[in-house]
């Protein structure tokens, strides 16, 4: 392809405005317009460095920071691509470098989207579909060691799915979620998750519910995808505090994740199962260990110990954000809550805020155990969040005490005038949408 020319760039909020505007709708899966954009950007996907696929409904992004910090720790160089971004967009595109990665920089991520604007010639395109295109421009560009390569809605349409041979493909654990593209039913969603194993290619699989592993192994028969399925071909525990993962290759006995919860002792299984499933990486026990310890991936519960929003809380509470905002992430959230409430016993205020195409009941009914105070925010400048008196109502049909506030710092603030004996553990959560301005306001955004 040719390089994008080295011109001043436009501030990139008002190019992704502009880019925005090719196409009617934000999301509509095809990947017709992907082909044809890549076919005038001369193919910059056919090369790339080698590429690991990853779909799945919960955990493909923790999945991928695990892959990162071993391959990294491994001495590795590693380009990412992830979406949606929480802060800025520039945290959907890693750059491998060694001695780790960087997000890609202002002017070099505008020339590259302008660049396949110019290409790209005003035709109708999505802007996700566009701004793959140029996760592809700049990976072929560098030079890396392998490439992260997350799905960005469902996987056999997405617009990554144009990578004829992947190192690998994962399939992340599947649930309910985005029904109006993927269908209703956990097998159709999976069948659409299934579009990204190709033939003769390795396919890691996260454990999964019976029927929709069914679709998956029926999938990889037919393509003749080498199989490695969580349960069957490999195994990952929680044994004293540490995570022991095994496979007919042996069995490691390592620390465990610094990302909180049970689950992500699974996703970093995952990530092992995967790379123990390749002959294309020299990775030791130490590099596993290491990455596992290291990862890092922001509003999964992460802990925010300090900032501008910290210092709204009651004194001495604990503040957690999560950007879980279906049911399975709504499970997985409030078992990490449970955890942590055998450890330290405190009051539990859940505030949260969600988009509107999300099913508010099943997501809050997780935390009913836990908590009887909700307080319901809107998700700032998305215009089809979910209205708080929605949310209120959802929240009330699980039998909780709800209340409304106008955003996360007034609610904070109206915690403070409560009488809490012990000060309270307060979870944000509900949307990834809602979990960017949280970090952006409490001045803590992703690196």
């Amino acid at each position: 392809m040719n390089a994008p020319a080295a011109t001043p760039s436009l501030p990139l909020r008002e190019l992704i405005a502009r880019l925005s505007a090719l196409h009617p709708r934000d999301i509509d899966l095809s990947l017709d317009r992907m082909h044809r954009l890549l076919e005038q950007l001369d193919h910059p996907e056919r090369k790339l460095p080698p590429v690991i696929h990853v779909a799945g409904t919960n955990g493909k992004g923790s999945t991928i920071a695990y892959l990162r910090a071993i391959l990294e720790a491994a001495g590795l160089r590693v380009h990412v691509f992830t979406s949606p971004f929480l802060v800025r967009i520039n945290e959907c595109y890693r750059l491998g470098q060694p001695g780790g990665g960087v997000l890609v920089g202002d002017d070099e991520l505008c020339a590259t989207l302008e660049h396949c604007e110019r290409v790209n010639k005003g035709e109708p395109i999505t802007i996700f579909e566009i701004e793959t295109a140029a996760a592809f421009c700049l990976f072929a560009q560098h030079d890396a060691d392998v490439v992260l390569l997350e799905v960005g809605l469902g996987g056999r349409l997405d617009s990554t799915n144009v990578i004829d041979a992947p190192l690998a493909t994962i399939i992340a654990p599947i649930s309910m979620d985005h029904t109006e593209f993927l269908g209703d039913t956990l097998t159709q969603i999976a069948g659409e998750k299934a579009g990204i194993l190709k033939r003769h290619v390795p396919a890691v699989i996260a454990e999964q519910a019976p029927e929709v592993m069914a679709v998956i192994e029926a999938q990889a028969a037919r393509l003749r995808a080498p199989l490695h399925a969580a349960g069957q071909q490999w195994h990952v525990n929680v044994e004293r505090g540490r995570l022991v993962y095994q496979d007919d290759r042996g069995l490691m006995d390592l620390a465990a994740p610094r990302l909180f919860g049970r689950h992500q002792f699974d996703n970093a299984g995952l990530a092992i199962a995967t790379l123990r499933a390749l002959d294309t990486f020299r990775i030791g026990i130490a590099e596993f260990e290491a990455g596992i310890v290291n990862a890092e991936w922001p509003a999964r519960m992460q802990r925010l110990g300090s900032g501008a929003l910290v210092d709204l809380a009651p004194p001495g509470a604990e503040l957690w954000l999560d950007g879980g905002h279906n049911a399975e992430g709504g499970r997985v959230a409030a078992a990490a809550l449970g955890d942590l409430e055998e450890r330290v016993s405190r009051p539990l205020v859940v505030i949260s805020g969600m988009m509107a195409n999300k099913d508010a009941s099943a997501f809050l009914a997780n935390f009913a155990g836990l908590t009887r105070h909700i307080i319901a925010v809107p998700v700032p400048d998305r215009d089809n969040a979910m209205p708080t008196d929605r949310l209120a109502d959802a929240a009330r049909a699980l039998g909780m005490r709800v209340e409304t506030s106008s955003g996360v710092e007034a609610a904070l603030q109206s915690l403070t005038r409560l009488a809490y004996e012990i000060p309270p553990r307060i979870l944000i959560t509900g949307s990834l949408y809602l979990a960017g301005p949280v970090l952006a306001a409490n001045g803590t955004p992703p690196r």
